[in-house]
Protein backbone atom coordinates (compact mmCIF):
# COMPACT_ATOMS: atom_id res chain seq x y z
CA UNK A 1 0.00 0.00 0.00
CA UNK A 2 2.93 2.35 0.64
CA UNK A 3 4.12 1.47 -2.86
CA UNK A 4 0.69 2.44 -4.15
CA UNK A 5 0.86 5.79 -2.35
CA UNK A 6 4.34 6.42 -3.73
CA UNK A 7 3.21 5.79 -7.27
CA UNK A 8 0.24 8.06 -6.83
CA UNK A 9 2.57 10.75 -5.54
CA UNK A 10 4.70 10.39 -8.62
CA UNK A 11 1.63 10.85 -10.72
CA UNK A 12 0.85 13.96 -8.65
CA UNK A 13 -2.62 12.74 -7.83
CA UNK A 14 -4.42 13.03 -4.53
CA UNK A 15 -3.79 9.66 -2.98
CA UNK A 16 -4.66 7.40 -0.08
CA UNK A 17 -3.16 4.72 2.08
CA UNK A 18 -6.67 3.72 3.10
CA UNK A 19 -10.19 5.08 3.34
CA UNK A 20 -11.71 6.14 6.65
CA UNK A 21 -15.44 5.67 7.11
CA UNK A 22 -16.89 8.67 8.96
CA UNK A 23 -20.28 10.29 9.12
CA UNK A 24 -19.44 13.21 9.14
CA UNK A 25 -10.92 34.40 -9.25
CA UNK A 26 -9.53 36.82 -9.61
CA UNK A 27 -9.46 37.59 -13.38
CA UNK A 28 -6.02 38.47 -14.75
CA UNK A 29 -4.86 41.94 -13.66
CA UNK A 30 -8.04 42.68 -11.73
CA UNK A 31 -9.73 41.75 -8.50
CA UNK A 32 -13.22 40.93 -7.47
CA UNK A 33 -15.03 43.76 -5.75
CA UNK A 34 -13.60 44.80 -2.41
CA UNK A 35 -16.26 44.85 0.29
CA UNK A 36 -16.55 47.07 3.34
CA UNK A 37 -17.06 45.96 6.95
CA UNK A 38 -20.85 46.18 6.57
CA UNK A 39 -21.87 43.87 3.77
CA UNK A 40 -23.58 40.69 2.59
CA UNK A 41 -21.55 37.57 1.86
CA UNK A 42 -23.40 35.33 -0.57
CA UNK A 43 -22.22 31.71 -0.27
CA UNK A 44 -23.12 29.72 -3.38
CA UNK A 45 -21.83 27.01 -5.68
CA UNK A 46 -20.22 27.89 -8.98
CA UNK A 47 -18.28 26.00 -11.64
CA UNK A 48 -14.80 27.48 -12.08
CA UNK A 49 -11.46 26.46 -13.63
CA UNK A 50 -8.77 28.52 -11.83
CA UNK A 51 -5.97 26.19 -12.99
CA UNK A 52 -7.61 25.01 -16.20
CA UNK A 53 -9.50 22.11 -14.60
CA UNK A 54 -13.25 22.63 -14.38
CA UNK A 55 -15.09 21.76 -11.15
CA UNK A 56 -17.95 22.93 -8.97
CA UNK A 57 -16.86 24.96 -5.93
CA UNK A 58 -18.19 26.61 -2.78
CA UNK A 59 -17.53 30.32 -3.15
CA UNK A 60 -18.16 33.73 -1.67
CA UNK A 61 -19.49 36.15 -4.25
CA UNK A 62 -18.72 33.76 -7.10
CA UNK A 63 -14.93 34.21 -6.96
CA UNK A 64 -11.88 32.39 -5.66
CA UNK A 65 -10.61 33.64 -3.40
CA UNK A 66 -13.64 35.52 -2.17
CA UNK A 67 -13.77 39.32 -2.23
CA UNK A 68 -11.45 41.23 0.06
CA UNK A 69 -13.19 42.65 3.13
CA UNK A 70 -11.44 45.94 3.88
CA UNK A 71 -11.91 48.07 7.00
CA UNK A 72 -10.17 50.77 8.97
CA UNK A 73 -9.08 50.59 12.58
CA UNK A 74 -12.11 50.95 14.84
CA UNK A 75 -14.72 49.97 12.24
CA UNK A 76 -17.60 47.77 13.36
CA UNK A 77 -18.21 44.64 11.30
CA UNK A 78 -21.78 43.77 10.36
CA UNK A 79 -21.62 40.90 7.87
CA UNK A 80 -24.69 38.99 6.76
CA UNK A 81 -23.79 35.49 5.55
CA UNK A 82 -26.44 34.23 3.14
CA UNK A 83 -26.43 30.51 2.33
CA UNK A 84 -27.46 29.73 -1.25
CA UNK A 85 -25.61 26.40 -1.57
CA UNK A 86 -27.24 23.75 -3.76
CA UNK A 87 -24.55 21.25 -4.89
CA UNK A 88 -25.35 17.83 -3.41
CA UNK A 89 -21.73 16.64 -3.71
CA UNK A 90 -20.58 19.17 -1.10
CA UNK A 91 -21.91 20.37 2.24
CA UNK A 92 -24.90 22.66 1.86
CA UNK A 93 -24.67 24.20 5.33
CA UNK A 94 -21.90 26.64 6.19
CA UNK A 95 -20.22 28.99 8.68
CA UNK A 96 -17.63 31.75 8.47
CA UNK A 97 -14.70 32.25 10.86
CA UNK A 98 -12.89 35.60 10.97
CA UNK A 99 -9.36 34.32 11.42
CA UNK A 100 -7.28 36.33 13.88
CA UNK A 101 -10.11 38.54 15.17
CA UNK A 102 -10.27 38.19 18.97
CA UNK A 103 -14.09 38.38 19.23
CA UNK A 104 -13.73 39.74 22.76
CA UNK A 105 -17.30 39.82 24.06
CA UNK A 106 -18.67 38.21 20.88
CA UNK A 107 -17.52 34.60 21.17
CA UNK A 108 -20.77 33.53 19.47
CA UNK A 109 -19.57 35.28 16.27
CA UNK A 110 -16.31 33.30 16.01
CA UNK A 111 -17.91 31.04 13.41
CA UNK A 112 -16.62 27.65 14.61
CA UNK A 113 -19.13 24.87 14.11
CA UNK A 114 -19.43 22.65 17.23
CA UNK A 115 -17.52 25.16 19.38
CA UNK A 116 -19.35 28.49 19.09
CA UNK A 117 -22.31 27.79 16.80
CA UNK A 118 -24.27 25.30 14.73
CA UNK A 119 -24.00 25.51 10.94
CA UNK A 120 -26.05 27.96 8.88
CA UNK A 121 -28.53 25.78 6.99
CA UNK A 122 -29.29 25.98 3.29
CA UNK A 123 -31.54 28.94 2.37
CA UNK A 124 -30.87 30.57 5.75
CA UNK A 125 -28.68 33.51 6.75
CA UNK A 126 -26.86 34.68 9.85
CA UNK A 127 -25.65 38.16 10.77
CA UNK A 128 -22.15 38.26 12.26
CA UNK A 129 -21.79 41.49 14.22
CA UNK A 130 -18.51 42.21 16.02
CA UNK A 131 -15.80 44.77 16.68
CA UNK A 132 -12.08 44.27 16.26
CA UNK A 133 -11.31 46.85 18.94
CA UNK A 134 -7.73 48.05 18.36
CA UNK A 135 -6.73 45.29 15.97
CA UNK A 136 -5.15 46.16 12.63
CA UNK A 137 -3.29 44.14 10.05
CA UNK A 138 -3.73 41.17 7.74
CA UNK A 139 -6.43 38.61 8.47
CA UNK A 140 -8.70 36.33 6.48
CA UNK A 141 -12.04 34.59 6.60
CA UNK A 142 -12.96 31.01 5.81
CA UNK A 143 -15.53 28.34 6.50
CA UNK A 144 -15.07 26.54 9.81
CA UNK A 145 -17.46 23.71 8.99
CA UNK A 146 -15.73 20.36 8.42
CA UNK A 147 -13.31 20.73 5.47
CA UNK A 148 -15.55 23.11 3.54
CA UNK A 149 -12.99 25.85 3.04
CA UNK A 150 -10.93 23.43 0.93
CA UNK A 151 -13.75 23.70 -1.65
CA UNK A 152 -13.21 27.44 -1.98
CA UNK A 153 -14.77 29.44 0.87
CA UNK A 154 -11.75 31.63 1.70
CA UNK A 155 -10.96 35.33 1.39
CA UNK A 156 -8.80 38.17 2.75
CA UNK A 157 -9.82 40.52 5.57
CA UNK A 158 -7.64 43.61 5.95
CA UNK A 159 -7.87 46.23 8.71
CA UNK A 160 -5.90 49.30 7.71
CA UNK A 161 -4.28 51.60 10.26
CA UNK A 162 -4.29 55.30 9.22
CA UNK A 163 -1.55 55.86 11.80
CA UNK A 164 0.61 52.82 11.02
CA UNK A 165 3.98 53.47 12.72
CA UNK A 166 5.76 51.69 9.85
CA UNK A 167 4.00 53.55 7.03
CA UNK A 168 7.21 55.45 6.23
CA UNK A 169 8.64 52.22 4.86
CA UNK A 170 6.18 51.86 1.97
CA UNK A 171 4.28 53.94 -0.59
CA UNK A 172 1.46 51.65 -1.72
CA UNK A 173 -0.78 49.37 0.37
CA UNK A 174 -4.15 48.57 -1.21
CA UNK A 175 -6.20 45.74 -2.67
CA UNK A 176 -3.64 45.26 -5.47
CA UNK A 177 -0.92 44.30 -3.00
CA UNK A 178 -2.80 41.48 -1.26
CA UNK A 179 -1.33 38.11 -2.29
CA UNK A 180 -3.18 34.90 -1.42
CA UNK A 181 -1.55 31.46 -1.52
CA UNK A 182 -3.87 28.46 -1.68
CA UNK A 183 -3.84 24.80 -2.56
CA UNK A 184 -6.51 23.58 -4.98
CA UNK A 185 -8.12 20.18 -5.39
CA UNK A 186 -9.85 18.64 -8.38
CA UNK A 187 -12.09 16.48 -6.18
CA UNK A 188 -14.59 17.82 -3.66
CA UNK A 189 -13.51 17.98 -0.02
CA UNK A 190 -16.15 15.63 1.48
CA UNK A 191 -14.83 12.85 -0.76
CA UNK A 192 -11.17 13.60 -0.05
CA UNK A 193 -11.90 13.68 3.69
CA UNK A 194 -12.22 9.88 3.60
CA UNK A 195 -8.57 9.47 2.57
CA UNK A 196 -5.66 9.28 4.98
CA UNK A 197 -3.34 11.31 2.74
CA UNK A 198 -4.36 13.98 0.26
CA UNK A 199 -2.25 16.18 -2.00
CA UNK A 200 -3.48 19.29 -3.76
CA UNK A 201 -3.44 19.35 -7.54
CA UNK A 202 -2.14 22.91 -7.86
CA UNK A 203 -1.13 26.10 -6.10
CA UNK A 204 -3.27 29.14 -6.77
CA UNK A 205 -1.71 32.56 -6.29
CA UNK A 206 -4.46 35.19 -6.22
CA UNK A 207 -6.79 32.52 -7.54
CA UNK A 208 -4.82 31.42 -10.61
CA UNK A 209 -2.38 28.61 -11.28
CA UNK A 210 -1.41 25.56 -13.29
CA UNK A 211 -1.27 21.86 -12.50
CA UNK A 212 0.99 19.00 -13.56
CA UNK A 213 -0.22 17.55 -16.83
CA UNK A 214 -2.66 20.41 -17.36
CA UNK A 215 -2.73 23.20 -19.95
CA UNK A 216 0.37 25.38 -19.91
CA UNK A 217 -1.37 28.46 -21.26
CA UNK A 218 -3.79 29.11 -18.40
CA UNK A 219 -3.35 32.63 -17.13
CA UNK A 220 -1.24 33.38 -14.08
CA UNK A 221 -1.79 36.14 -11.57
CA UNK A 222 0.08 39.40 -12.15
CA UNK A 223 1.19 41.87 -9.49
CA UNK A 224 1.88 45.22 -11.16
CA UNK A 225 4.49 47.60 -9.78
CA UNK A 226 6.13 50.85 -10.82
CA UNK A 227 9.86 51.39 -10.71
CA UNK A 228 10.94 53.39 -7.68
CA UNK A 229 7.86 52.67 -5.58
CA UNK A 230 7.76 50.62 -2.36
CA UNK A 231 4.89 48.16 -1.88
CA UNK A 232 3.45 46.56 1.25
CA UNK A 233 2.63 43.06 0.08
CA UNK A 234 0.17 41.30 2.41
CA UNK A 235 0.79 37.59 1.90
CA UNK A 236 -1.89 35.22 3.23
CA UNK A 237 -1.44 31.46 3.59
CA UNK A 238 -4.95 30.20 2.77
CA UNK A 239 -4.03 26.58 2.19
CA UNK A 240 -5.85 23.57 3.58
CA UNK A 241 -2.58 21.70 3.91
CA UNK A 242 0.81 22.67 2.49
CA UNK A 243 3.13 25.42 3.58
CA UNK A 244 4.88 27.48 0.93
CA UNK A 245 8.36 28.88 0.45
CA UNK A 246 7.64 32.33 -0.97
CA UNK A 247 10.16 34.43 -2.89
CA UNK A 248 10.38 36.90 -5.78
CA UNK A 249 13.26 36.49 -8.20
CA UNK A 250 15.89 39.19 -7.80
CA UNK A 251 14.17 40.95 -4.90
CA UNK A 252 14.70 41.03 -1.16
CA UNK A 253 11.72 41.58 1.12
CA UNK A 254 11.43 43.33 4.49
CA UNK A 255 9.05 41.63 6.94
CA UNK A 256 7.04 44.13 9.03
CA UNK A 257 4.03 42.09 10.20
CA UNK A 258 3.26 38.53 11.32
CA UNK A 259 -0.39 37.51 11.78
CA UNK A 260 -1.73 41.01 12.48
CA UNK A 261 1.19 41.99 14.75
CA UNK A 262 3.81 44.51 13.63
CA UNK A 263 7.40 43.32 13.84
CA UNK A 264 10.72 45.06 13.86
CA UNK A 265 11.67 45.28 10.16
CA UNK A 266 13.62 42.20 9.08
CA UNK A 267 15.29 41.73 5.70
CA UNK A 268 14.81 38.29 4.07
CA UNK A 269 14.99 36.80 0.60
CA UNK A 270 12.50 33.96 1.20
CA UNK A 271 9.93 33.02 3.81
CA UNK A 272 8.02 29.91 4.77
CA UNK A 273 4.28 30.51 5.17
CA UNK A 274 2.20 27.86 6.93
CA UNK A 275 -1.55 27.38 6.57
CA UNK A 276 -3.28 30.25 8.34
CA UNK A 277 -0.19 32.47 8.65
CA UNK A 278 0.12 35.96 7.22
CA UNK A 279 3.07 38.26 6.61
CA UNK A 280 3.39 41.82 5.41
CA UNK A 281 6.61 42.43 3.51
CA UNK A 282 7.91 45.58 1.86
CA UNK A 283 9.03 45.17 -1.74
CA UNK A 284 11.27 47.91 -3.14
CA UNK A 285 10.65 47.96 -6.89
CA UNK A 286 14.20 49.06 -7.72
CA UNK A 287 15.26 46.39 -10.22
CA UNK A 288 15.49 46.81 -14.00
CA UNK A 289 12.06 47.13 -15.60
CA UNK A 290 10.89 43.67 -16.61
CA UNK A 291 8.95 40.59 -15.54
CA UNK A 292 10.01 38.52 -12.51
CA UNK A 293 8.72 35.20 -11.21
CA UNK A 294 6.84 35.17 -7.92
CA UNK A 295 7.35 31.69 -6.43
CA UNK A 296 5.36 29.74 -3.82
CA UNK A 297 6.70 26.20 -3.67
CA UNK A 298 4.52 23.89 -1.54
CA UNK A 299 6.02 21.18 0.67
CA UNK A 300 4.27 18.56 -1.45
CA UNK A 301 6.43 15.79 -2.86
CA UNK A 302 7.33 16.28 -6.50
CA UNK A 303 6.52 20.02 -6.58
CA UNK A 304 8.33 21.98 -9.28
CA UNK A 305 8.15 25.26 -11.16
CA UNK A 306 7.87 23.46 -14.51
CA UNK A 307 5.48 25.11 -16.93
CA UNK A 308 4.63 27.94 -14.56
CA UNK A 309 3.40 25.74 -11.70
CA UNK A 310 3.44 27.38 -8.25
CA UNK A 311 4.18 30.79 -9.73
CA UNK A 312 2.79 34.23 -10.50
CA UNK A 313 4.28 37.28 -12.21
CA UNK A 314 5.72 40.54 -10.84
CA UNK A 315 5.44 42.99 -13.73
CA UNK A 316 7.03 46.43 -13.78
CA UNK A 317 5.20 49.22 -15.56
CA UNK A 318 6.61 49.39 -19.08
CA UNK A 319 7.58 45.71 -19.24
CA UNK A 320 6.21 43.59 -22.09
CA UNK A 321 3.17 41.40 -21.44
CA UNK A 322 5.12 38.17 -21.33
CA UNK A 323 6.07 35.47 -18.89
CA UNK A 324 9.35 36.01 -17.03
CA UNK A 325 12.60 34.32 -17.91
CA UNK A 326 14.22 35.02 -14.54
CA UNK A 327 15.92 32.30 -12.54
CA UNK A 328 15.74 31.56 -8.84
CA UNK A 329 18.84 32.35 -6.82
CA UNK A 330 19.99 30.51 -3.72
CA UNK A 331 18.31 31.84 -0.59
CA UNK A 332 20.95 33.27 1.76
CA UNK A 333 18.74 35.11 4.26
CA UNK A 334 15.59 32.99 4.70
CA UNK A 335 13.11 34.01 7.37
CA UNK A 336 13.84 32.49 10.78
CA UNK A 337 11.00 32.93 13.26
CA UNK A 338 13.45 33.54 16.09
CA UNK A 339 14.68 36.65 14.24
CA UNK A 340 11.21 38.21 14.36
CA UNK A 341 10.50 40.54 17.28
CA UNK A 342 7.25 42.26 18.22
CA UNK A 343 7.44 46.01 17.51
CA UNK A 344 4.80 47.20 19.97
CA UNK A 345 4.92 46.38 23.69
CA UNK A 346 7.41 43.53 23.28
CA UNK A 347 7.84 40.88 25.92
CA UNK A 348 5.97 37.73 26.87
CA UNK A 349 3.51 38.11 29.78
CA UNK A 350 4.28 36.79 33.24
CA UNK A 351 7.50 35.89 35.02
CA UNK A 352 10.29 35.02 32.57
CA UNK A 353 11.58 31.48 32.58
CA UNK A 354 10.21 28.17 31.42
CA UNK A 355 7.45 26.84 33.67
CA UNK A 356 6.99 30.14 35.53
CA UNK A 357 3.51 30.92 34.21
CA UNK A 358 0.34 30.76 36.32
CA UNK A 359 -0.92 27.82 34.26
CA UNK A 360 1.60 25.48 32.62
CA UNK A 361 0.18 23.05 30.08
CA UNK A 362 1.86 20.19 28.26
CA UNK A 363 0.30 18.65 25.15
CA UNK A 364 1.66 15.67 23.29
CA UNK A 365 0.40 15.02 19.76
CA UNK A 366 0.29 11.49 18.36
CA UNK A 367 -1.33 9.74 15.41
CA UNK A 368 -2.75 6.24 15.06
CA UNK A 369 -4.55 4.80 12.02
CA UNK A 370 -4.98 8.25 10.50
CA UNK A 371 -6.48 9.82 13.65
CA UNK A 372 -4.69 12.55 15.66
CA UNK A 373 -4.64 12.53 19.44
CA UNK A 374 -3.72 15.30 21.87
CA UNK A 375 -2.70 13.82 25.22
CA UNK A 376 -4.32 10.59 24.08
CA UNK A 377 -7.70 12.05 23.06
CA UNK A 378 -8.99 12.84 19.57
CA UNK A 379 -11.40 15.76 19.17
CA UNK A 380 -14.88 14.73 18.06
CA UNK A 381 -17.30 17.59 17.33
CA UNK A 382 -20.11 17.62 19.89
CA UNK A 383 -23.69 17.87 18.65
CA UNK A 384 -24.25 20.78 21.06
CA UNK A 385 -21.71 23.61 20.61
CA UNK A 386 -19.39 24.14 23.57
CA UNK A 387 -20.56 27.73 24.00
CA UNK A 388 -24.19 26.62 24.25
CA UNK A 389 -23.20 23.99 26.82
CA UNK A 390 -21.48 26.64 28.93
CA UNK A 391 -24.37 29.09 28.64
CA UNK A 392 -26.67 26.24 29.71
CA UNK A 393 -24.72 25.79 32.94
CA UNK A 394 -21.77 23.48 32.25
CA UNK A 395 -18.72 24.85 34.07
CA UNK A 396 -16.20 22.08 34.68
CA UNK A 397 -14.14 20.23 32.08
CA UNK A 398 -15.80 16.97 33.12
CA UNK A 399 -19.22 18.47 32.34
CA UNK A 400 -18.35 19.85 28.91
CA UNK A 401 -18.29 17.74 25.77
CA UNK A 402 -16.26 16.45 24.05
CA UNK A 403 -14.72 14.56 26.97
CA UNK A 404 -10.99 15.01 27.42
CA UNK A 405 -10.52 17.80 24.89
CA UNK A 406 -11.84 20.77 26.87
CA UNK A 407 -9.35 22.59 29.11
CA UNK A 408 -10.94 24.98 31.64
CA UNK A 409 -8.72 27.99 32.39
CA UNK A 410 -9.11 30.52 35.20
CA UNK A 411 -9.48 34.19 34.24
CA UNK A 412 -6.63 36.70 34.01
CA UNK A 413 -3.88 34.09 34.26
CA UNK A 414 -0.70 33.71 32.23
CA UNK A 415 -0.80 30.41 30.33
CA UNK A 416 2.33 28.72 29.02
CA UNK A 417 1.63 25.89 26.60
CA UNK A 418 4.25 23.40 25.47
CA UNK A 419 3.20 21.26 22.53
CA UNK A 420 5.30 18.35 21.33
CA UNK A 421 4.90 16.75 17.91
CA UNK A 422 5.05 13.02 18.58
CA UNK A 423 3.95 11.93 15.12
CA UNK A 424 5.98 11.23 12.02
CA UNK A 425 5.17 14.27 9.91
CA UNK A 426 5.06 18.05 10.12
CA UNK A 427 5.31 20.91 10.44
CA UNK A 428 1.84 21.37 11.89
CA UNK A 429 0.53 24.97 12.05
CA UNK A 430 -1.19 25.51 15.40
CA UNK A 431 -3.83 28.26 15.64
CA UNK A 432 -5.41 29.64 18.80
CA UNK A 433 -8.71 31.48 18.47
CA UNK A 434 -9.50 34.54 20.59
CA UNK A 435 -5.87 35.56 21.13
CA UNK A 436 -2.46 36.31 19.80
CA UNK A 437 0.36 34.66 21.73
CA UNK A 438 4.08 35.15 22.29
CA UNK A 439 6.26 32.40 20.83
CA UNK A 440 8.85 31.97 23.57
CA UNK A 441 10.32 28.87 21.93
CA UNK A 442 10.11 28.17 18.21
CA UNK A 443 10.06 24.61 16.90
CA UNK A 444 13.52 23.28 16.12
CA UNK A 445 15.22 25.84 18.37
CA UNK A 446 16.57 25.12 21.84
CA UNK A 447 16.59 28.72 23.09
CA UNK A 448 13.83 30.63 24.89
CA UNK A 449 12.99 34.31 24.47
CA UNK A 450 10.79 36.06 27.01
CA UNK A 451 12.16 39.55 26.26
CA UNK A 452 11.02 40.26 22.69
CA UNK A 453 9.61 37.15 20.96
CA UNK A 454 7.39 37.31 17.91
CA UNK A 455 3.68 37.65 18.69
CA UNK A 456 1.23 35.90 16.32
CA UNK A 457 -1.75 33.51 16.14
CA UNK A 458 -0.42 30.56 14.08
CA UNK A 459 2.82 28.81 14.98
CA UNK A 460 4.61 25.66 13.85
CA UNK A 461 4.86 22.77 16.29
CA UNK A 462 7.61 21.44 14.06
CA UNK A 463 8.44 17.98 12.80
CA UNK A 464 8.66 14.76 14.79
CA UNK A 465 9.95 15.18 18.37
CA UNK A 466 10.14 18.97 18.09
CA UNK A 467 8.18 21.34 20.32
CA UNK A 468 7.01 24.92 20.56
CA UNK A 469 6.18 26.99 23.67
CA UNK A 470 3.71 29.90 23.64
CA UNK A 471 2.28 32.30 26.25
CA UNK A 472 -0.93 34.32 26.46
CA UNK A 473 -3.25 35.84 29.08
CA UNK A 474 -6.77 34.51 29.75
CA UNK A 475 -8.49 37.88 29.39
CA UNK A 476 -11.21 36.81 26.94
CA UNK A 477 -13.89 34.62 28.53
CA UNK A 478 -15.34 31.92 26.28
CA UNK A 479 -14.48 28.65 24.56
CA UNK A 480 -11.65 29.09 22.05
CA UNK A 481 -10.49 26.49 19.55
CA UNK A 482 -6.82 25.43 19.50
CA UNK A 483 -6.16 23.29 16.45
CA UNK A 484 -3.93 22.31 13.59
CA UNK A 485 -4.73 24.53 10.61
CA UNK A 486 -4.19 21.71 8.14
CA UNK A 487 -7.89 21.20 7.62
CA UNK A 488 -7.58 17.47 6.94
CA UNK A 489 -5.83 17.06 10.31
CA UNK A 490 -8.48 19.06 12.14
CA UNK A 491 -11.08 16.78 10.59
CA UNK A 492 -9.05 13.83 11.89
CA UNK A 493 -9.14 15.02 15.51
CA UNK A 494 -6.21 17.45 15.89
CA UNK A 495 -7.88 20.01 18.18
CA UNK A 496 -8.80 20.95 21.75
CA UNK A 497 -10.97 23.68 23.28
CA UNK A 498 -9.63 26.28 25.70
CA UNK A 499 -12.61 27.22 27.87
CA UNK A 500 -11.65 30.48 29.56
CA UNK A 501 -13.52 31.29 32.79
CA UNK A 502 -16.81 29.54 31.94
CA UNK A 503 -18.49 31.10 34.97
CA UNK A 504 -17.98 34.56 33.45
CA UNK A 505 -18.82 33.70 29.85
CA UNK A 506 -22.51 34.59 30.05
CA UNK A 507 -21.93 38.09 31.41
CA UNK A 508 -18.92 38.59 29.16
CA UNK A 509 -21.00 37.99 26.03
CA UNK A 510 -22.84 40.81 24.38
CA UNK A 511 -26.53 40.00 24.05
CA UNK A 512 -26.95 36.84 22.02
CA UNK A 513 -29.06 37.35 18.89
CA UNK A 514 -32.16 35.20 18.53
CA UNK A 515 -30.85 34.09 15.14
CA UNK A 516 -27.90 32.42 16.88
CA UNK A 517 -30.25 30.52 19.18
CA UNK A 518 -32.19 29.24 16.16
CA UNK A 519 -29.16 27.86 14.30
CA UNK A 520 -29.07 24.52 16.14
CA UNK A 521 -32.80 23.66 15.98
CA UNK A 522 -32.83 24.53 12.29
CA UNK A 523 -29.74 22.47 11.49
CA UNK A 524 -30.84 19.55 13.66
CA UNK A 525 -34.07 19.30 11.65
CA UNK A 526 -32.27 18.81 8.32
CA UNK A 527 -32.36 15.50 6.47
CA UNK A 528 -29.10 13.95 5.21
CA UNK A 529 -29.90 15.10 1.66
CA UNK A 530 -30.40 18.66 2.91
CA UNK A 531 -27.02 18.57 4.66
CA UNK A 532 -25.27 17.40 1.48
CA UNK A 533 -22.32 15.14 0.64
CA UNK A 534 -24.59 12.18 1.38
CA UNK A 535 -22.75 9.78 -0.93
CA UNK A 536 -19.20 10.95 -0.22
CA UNK A 537 -17.95 7.62 1.12
CA UNK A 538 -19.17 5.67 -1.91
CA UNK A 539 -17.67 8.33 -4.19
CA UNK A 540 -14.37 7.98 -2.31
CA UNK A 541 -14.39 4.22 -2.90
CA UNK A 542 -15.10 4.78 -6.60
CA UNK A 543 -12.30 7.31 -6.80
CA UNK A 544 -9.84 4.92 -5.17
CA UNK A 545 -10.72 2.25 -7.73
CA UNK A 546 -10.28 4.75 -10.57
CA UNK A 547 -6.85 5.78 -9.28
CA UNK A 548 -5.70 2.17 -9.06
CA UNK A 549 -6.90 1.58 -12.63
CA UNK A 550 -4.99 4.68 -13.80
CA UNK A 551 -1.82 3.40 -12.12
CA UNK A 552 -2.22 -0.06 -13.64
CA UNK A 553 -2.70 1.47 -17.08
CA UNK A 554 0.34 3.72 -16.61
CA UNK A 555 2.57 0.84 -15.48
CA UNK A 556 1.26 -1.83 -17.83
CA UNK A 557 -0.09 -0.17 -20.99
CA UNK A 558 -1.82 -2.56 -23.36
Amino acid sequence: MLFLSFLLLLLHLAHAASIISRSHSYPLNSRSSTLGPKTDLIIANKVIAPDGFTRSSTLVGGTFPGPIIAAKKGDKFVINVVNQLTDDSMFKSTSVHWHGIYQNGTNYADGVVSVTQCPIAQNESFLYSFEAQNQTGTYWYHSHYSTQYCDGLRGALIIYDPEDPLSHLYDIDDETTVITLADWYHEVAPVLSHFVTVNGNSTLINGLGRYQGGPTDTELAVVNVEYGKRYRLRIIGMSCDPNFIFSIDGHDLTVIEADGQLTEPLLVDSLQILAGQRYSVVLNANKPVGNYWIRALPNTGGSTFDGGQNMAILRYQGAPVAEPTTTQGTSTIPLLETNLHALINPGAPGIPGYGNADINLMMYVSKTNGIFYTNGVAFEPPSVPVLLQILSGAQDATDILPNGTVYVLEPNKVVELTMINGELHGPHPIHLHGHSFDVVQSAGNSSFNYVNPVRRDVVSVGTQDQQMVIRWVTDNSGPWFLHCHIDWHLEDGFAVVMAESPSETKKHQQSLPNAWKKLCPTFDSLTPSQIGAENSYQEAENLAVAWEQNITTALFPS
